[in-house]
């Protein structure tokens, strides 16, 4: 049921995390003034600056427990580079990156178990084939949703590094695929491909592709083989299989033949970041982490440090990860008011780059582009129009 107020952390983290999710916070003040929804929103320091000022953690004391008790989840970026001149993200004394906590750390603990990345070609937005901005494609030509395995596989801490005499000499990283967790991502693939209301802009055809590695490796052949029992249990949908090596090359070539396609956590991750190209960039790439109680919403840009402070950043993967938030709550509490704001986040950015005018650099291609704030008051403004 829908509720009175809902209850909001928000983790804008480091560098352009900071950025973009001010302009995030724009548009959900748009829509709690112009839609009457009450929202609550916790702020919760985090990440590597906050691991540098504080020494021990990288998020605020209780910051599990206000995560935990949200009704949704909105994470910035996090990251950042270590005093030591390297380059390399400051990291805790183990090697995990400071900001481990509130992204793997919420994925596992929260069991957001499928990560859901929209890749979607909107009007008047360039591929970004050779790195910048190139040919305007048609759009809907380009429509699809990864489903990616979120909380085993490559990043379930397994490994580890042998020294001898003081030097490294032999690092292992070990994959754990179970049947369960594969059940279940494979199954919130199906589920989804079901209820879109289109199938792949080629052919229209409700098609769920596995991607995996199943000619070599032993933990691609038993997901794989859980694909085929799952989705026997979908007579609707078409599935299909692919190499992930093979995949990469139709993904660029063919865009338009694919619908939702699901596979592991470390393919998942690589394939949905060339995917992004498709759709016009980093700027444009929403990341959706899932579970049944609880979601985390965030743009899978990172916090990209060298342009922090700089009001250069793209605000629309954050804003369009926000819609994807109020929509998943306005699924699970059945209320129509968020799901006609999610609706209209989407108008307004969808609109706005059809306009293209007020954009940010890596959409037009010149250095006298818009900032990012400028980007994200436009929006919100259309938003409270559209609402």
């Amino acid at each position: 049921m829908s509720k009175n107020v809902y209850q909001l952390a928000i983790l804008p983290g480091d560098g352009i995390g900071e950025e973009v999710m001010a302009q995030a916070l724009k548009t959900l003040d748009a829509v709690s003034r112009t839609a009457k929804i009450a929202f609550e929103l916790q702020h919760i320091r985090s990440g590597g600056k906050f691991y540098l000022e504080h020494g021990s953690r990288d998020w605020e004391e209780g910051a599990e427990q206000v995560c935990s008790d949200a009704d949704l989840i909105l994470l910035g970026a996090v990251g950042w580079p270590d005093p030591d001149g390297s380059g390399a993200p400051v990291r805790f004394p183990d090697g995990r990156m400071a900001g481990y906590s509130p992204v793997i750390g919420n994925r596992v603990r929260l069991n957001l178990y499928a990560n859901v990345r929209p890749v979607r070609l909107y009007p008047n937005v360039r591929q970004r084939i050779h790195g910048e901005p190139r040919q305007v494609w048609e759009a809907g030509k380009v429509d699809m949703v990864f489903v990616r395995e979120n909380t085993e596989g490559m990043y379930v801490p397994t490994g580890g590094v042998l020294a001898r005499g003081g030097r490294e000499e032999v690092a292992t990283d070990t994959r754990i695929i179970t049947r369960e967790a594969s059940e279940r991502v494979i199954r919130f693939a199906c589920e989804l491909a079901r209820d879109r209301d289109r199938g792949a802009p080629e052919d229209g055809v409700r098609r769920v592709t596995s991607i995996a590695k199943d000619n070599v490796l032993k933990g691609c052949m038993f997901f794989q083989r859980v694909f085929n029992r799952v989705i026997a249990d979908y007579p609707e949908l078409t599935p299909d299989t692919a190499i992930v090596d093979a995949f990469t090359q139709w993904l660029i070539g063919k865009p338009e033949f694919y619908n939702v396609l699901v596979t592991t956590n470390m393919f998942g991750d690589i394939c949905t970041d060339l995917a992004s190209v498709l759709q016009g960039g980093m700027g444009l790439a929403a990341g959706c982490n899932i579970g049944d109680d609880h979601a985390m919403m965030e743009p899978i840009h990172g916090s990209a440090p060298k342009h922090s402070g700089k009001d250069r950043a793209n605000p629309m993967a954050m804003l369009l990860a926000t819609k994807e938030g109020l929509a998943w709550l306005g699924r699970k509490q059945d209320d129509p008011r968020l799901m006609r704001a999610a609706e209209a986040i989407e108008t307004a950015v969808s609109q706005q780059l059809a306009e293209g005018k007020v954009l940010t650099y890596d959409l037009v291609g010149r250095a006298d582009a818009s900032g990012c704030n400028a980007v994200g008051d436009a929006i919100a403004a259309r938003v409270e129009k559209l609402l």
